[in-house]
């Protein structure tokens, strides 16, 4: 029988939908999500709704937080930057004065997320904080690498009660895109309702970044993407 509460980051992206369904197997999940105006902001809640509804989580939290568009500064808040697109399956090379880091990439959102999850999980008492992030077979963002978490947990550590004890768990950290899908299979992941694209609500545009690491994972691991995609 699960006891314990385990809060997960969840976008309603793929990543996250398989996170929630790892978590699931051993918490009672509460499920926490964040509009920070990015452009298929609407999309993405109707995609954590329906997985939440899925898994008939017992908590769920929806949180604003317009300032991180108001700063600006990616292509997922500030609609005058491109969203880059693939190209015959390969992203194409990230401008040179940004560096490698691509211009989707949101300021230190994860910080953002991870304090609000703290913050729910020491009024509830969840002893784990679920994130999906991926730091292989990612966009390089850098709040998605394992270093970054094991900072944080120990600013969790110094920034809570005494008796608060509260662990981030990234349990896809090292694992490619066909891994995730595939991990995603054999835990009954709802991923027909997850949705992953950087600029399109209706149909999947299946040119941004974002689709083109789906679209690699399920075709690398021989299953078929049950989203639908644009030109499909």
């Amino acid at each position: 029988m699960k006891t314990n509460f385990a809060i997960v980051l969840l976008s309603g992206g793929m990543d996250s939908c398989v996170c929630t369904a790892v978590a699931n197997q051993e918490y009672r999940l509460a499920l926490l999500h964040v509009n920070y105006g990015q452009r298929t902001e609407g999309r993405e809640l109707r995609a954590f709704n329906e997985i939440a509804d899925f898994y008939h989580a017992e908590k769920r939290l929806v949180v604003s937080l317009e300032h991180l568009q108001v700063i600006g500064g990616s292509s997922l808040t500030d609609r005058s930057m491109p969203i880059p697109e693939a190209v015959e399956g390969r992203m194409q090379p990230v401008p040179a004065a940004a560096g490698s880091i691509p211009s989707t990439y949101v300021p230190f959102r994860n910080a953002h997320l991870l304090a609000i999850a703290t913050s729910w999980a020491e009024v509830i008492g969840a002893s784990k904080i679920f994130i999906g992030a991926v730091e292989e077979d990612s966009s390089g963002y850098p709040d998605c690498r394992e270093i970054f978490y094991q900072a944080f947990n120990k600013v969790i550590e110094m920034g809570t009660r005494p008796e608060t004890r509260v662990e981030i768990i990234t349990p896809l950290i090292h694992m490619k895109k066909s891994a995730i899908v595939r991990r995603g299979v054999e835990v009954g992941a709802p991923m027909h309702l997850t949705w992953s694209c950087y600029q399109s609500s209706e149909k999947a545009c299946g040119r941004c970044e974002s689709c083109a690491l789906r679209l690699k994972g399920f075709n690398e691991a021989g299953v078929k993407d049950p989203i639908p995609y644009q030109n499909a």
